[in-house]
C-alpha cells in the first residue's frame, strides 16, 4: 500500500525523528516529541514519486487549474504532484505557483509567482499541518490575488494545535496524505493520549 510505504520512507530517509525526552522546537515555539522534515524527504527521488501519487489519488476529481504553497517547502510538492497528473491518463495540467513569505521589493514586487490568474481555482500544498498558520497565510494571499481556494493538502497531519479546524474554518477543505500516528506506526511507537 503507498501510504504504507511512504510512511516507511520517512523513517528510512530519517525525515522523521523521536525524541521523547528532549522533543524539538517548533516553528510555533511549541516543544514536541517528534520532528518530521520533509525538505529531506523531497530531496529522494523514490519519496518524491510516492508523495505525487498519493496527492494525485486524492485531487484527480477535484476541478482546478493551479496548485502550489508558501516557499520554499511547497514548491518541491507542488512540482512533483503537477508533474504526475501530466502523465496520468488522462492528462491534467495543473500549472504551479509560490507564495512568497513577503513580496519582493524590486523587479514585479509580486507576493505569488508562477502560471496564476484572477480566477483561477487553486490548491494549497503544504509539507506538514500543525497549528493551520503556513496553510491559512497561503490561502489568504491566493485569494487576495484572486484565486479560488476550497481545498489544502498536506502530506502530514500532525493532528495538534487544531490545525486542522483552524484551516477548516477559513472555508477550506484539508486532505492529508497521512497523520502522526502513520508515523509513528512505521517507527513502532505508541502515541500517548
Amino acid at each position: 500500500m503507498l501510504k504504507d510505504e511512504l510512511a516507511t520512507a520517512f523513517v528510512t530517509t530519517q525525515s522523521f525523528k523521536w525524541d521523547q525526552a528532549g522533543g524539538f522546537k517548533l516553528a510555533s515555539g511549541a516543544t514536541s516529541p517528534f520532528y518530521v522534515d520533509c525538505r529531506v524527504l523531497m530531496a529522494y527521488p523514490e519519496p518524491r514519486h510516492l508523495v505525487a501519487q498519493l496527492a494525485f489519488e486524492q485531487l484527480k476529481g477535484l476541478e482546478f487549474d493551479c496548485i502550489g504553497g508558501l516557499e520554499i517547502g511547497a514548491i518541491a510538492i507542488a512540482t512533483a504532484i503537477a508533474d504526475e497528473a501530466y502523465r496520468a491518463a488522462p492528462r491534467r495540467e495543473w500549472r504551479t505557483f509560490v507564495v512568497r513569505k513577503q513580496a519582493k521589493d524590486h523587479g514585479t514586487g509580486k507576493l505569488i509567482e508562477g502560471a496564476v490568474k484572477p480566477g483561477d481555482r487553486a490548491v494549497i500544498v503544504d509539507d506538514v499541518l500543525t497549528s493551520g498558520g503556513s496553510i491559512i497565510k497561503a490561502v489568504t494571499a491566493a485569494r487576495d490575488a484572486g484565486l479560488k481556494v476550497d481545498h489544502a493538502l498536506v502530506i502530514v497531519d500532525r493532528k495538534e494545535q487544531d490545525g486542522r479546524a483552524k484551516v477548516e474554518a477559513q472555508g477550506v477543505t484539508l486532505l492529508s496524505l497521512l497523520t502522526i500516528d502513520d508515523l509513528l506506526n512505521a517507527l513502532g511507537v505508541r502515541r500517548q493520549a
